[in-house]
């Protein structure tokens, strides 16, 4: 494959910081990517993680730290010397340009000869089928071919990373999925590196190699899908991740973990980290299963079906509301049992 990206061993931020102001919008953010890796900066909206991309990128300039790409120092580079491909969330196509003309764009500036331009635009788009749509316009094209052309010319200029921010935000939910398949498979193929930058925690799980969790411009946990789904760091953490049910309990020593209450009925519980007298328990829906004598007696208030499950909002005595799913068919009335597997109930210092 002749579009591919120049070798190097890794891109590392160290301790990188961005103000505006008197609002920190990074702080003191670590990150070493490797050459061939897929990392996915996640977070809620404002958590600072454009900016990271675009600091790396070289679109703004950090106030705090550097930036390597192995030896290199790149934080004093202008954006057009770092030579990384750039995917955006709008495009970014001109479009008084065909597909053709728009791929191989980044090649026309740096003055690359007429038949290795027309040899390299068309590895690109044969890469993201597209060999059909060349002489188009981007208004002729759908949604998920536009974000495909925005692919192709970021990689025809062979950078050595792709940076990627939230590409598939403005699809439908059928063209997300196809597109997060087309994504990885382009990835895979180039053996490039990937920063990809989305507040999607399935997109986040189901593409990186490891997933970097920002909340309020800092590194809250850095780590594979594996342990950020099954293991988050922190509360906070935790509840971005997934985990929708969040209460405050007072805790006590038990065998095999740590009692903890919610409305009144004590579940035995995993601490993450040291938990003292009071503490924060998080649980996922798809953790809380119906049980004939489960310890958590609630009422169900409202009943989704989703096709394979049910996914319900219930309420126990006290008025302690509840996330669950259910394989089997409740309404709106029923009273559940419901109960957890302790090492699925994550208990958190307060």
């Amino acid at each position: 494959m002749a579009v591919a990206s120049r070798d190097f061993r890794e891109l590392r931020l160290e301790q990188i910081s961005r103000d505006f102001g008197q609002f920190h919008a990074l702080r003191d953010v670590s990150l070493t990517v490797k050459r061939g890796e897929f990392v996915a900066l996640l977070g809620p909206s404002g958590c600072g993680k454009s900016t990271a991309l675009n600091c790396i990128a070289g679109l703004l300039q950090v106030t705090g730290g550097a930036i390597y790409l192995d030896d290199q120092r790149l934080d004093e580079l202008g954006p057009e010397d770092r030579g990384f491909g750039m995917v955006f969330q709008n495009y970014a196509l001109f479009p008084h340009m065909s597909v053709r003309r728009n791929v191989g764009f980044g090649l026309v500036t740096q003055r690359r000869p007429k038949p290795e331009i027309t040899r390299r635009v068309d590895e690109a788009l044969a890469l993201v089928r597209l060999e059909t749509q060349a002489d188009k316009l981007p208004g002729q094209l759908s949604g998920g071919q536009q974000q495909r052309v925005a692919i192709a010319r970021a990689i025809v200029v062979a950078p050595p990373l792709v940076l990627m921010d939230e590409p598939l935000s403005n699809l439908d939910a059928k063209l997300r999925l196809e597109m997060r398949a087309e994504i990885r498979r382009i990835h895979t193929m180039l053996g490039c590196s990937t920063i990809y930058v989305t507040h999607d925690q399935e997109e986040a799980l189901s593409l990186a190699d490891r997933i970097l969790v920002m909340i309020d411009g800092q590194t809250r946990q850095i780590g594979t899908p594996e342990e950020l789904y099954a293991r988050p760091a922190s509360a906070d953490v935790a509840e971005f991740m997934g985990y929708r049910n969040l209460f405050s309990s007072a805790t006590e020593a038990a065998d095999g973990g740590i009692a903890v209450s919610i409305g009144g009925a004590r579940l035995i519980g995993t601490p993450v980290g040291a938990v003292a007298a009071r503490a924060t328990v998080a649980i996922r829906p798809d953790d809380l299963r119906l049980t004939g004598d489960g310890p958590i007696a609630a009422t169900v208030e409202i009943a989704e079906y989703h096709g394979r499950d049910f996914y319900a909002v219930a309420r126990m005595a006290d008025g302690t509301e509840l996330y669950f799913r259910s394989d089997t068919r409740i309404a709106s009335g029923d009273a559940v049992r419901l109960d957890a597997a302790p090492a699925r109930v994550l208990v958190y210092a307060a």
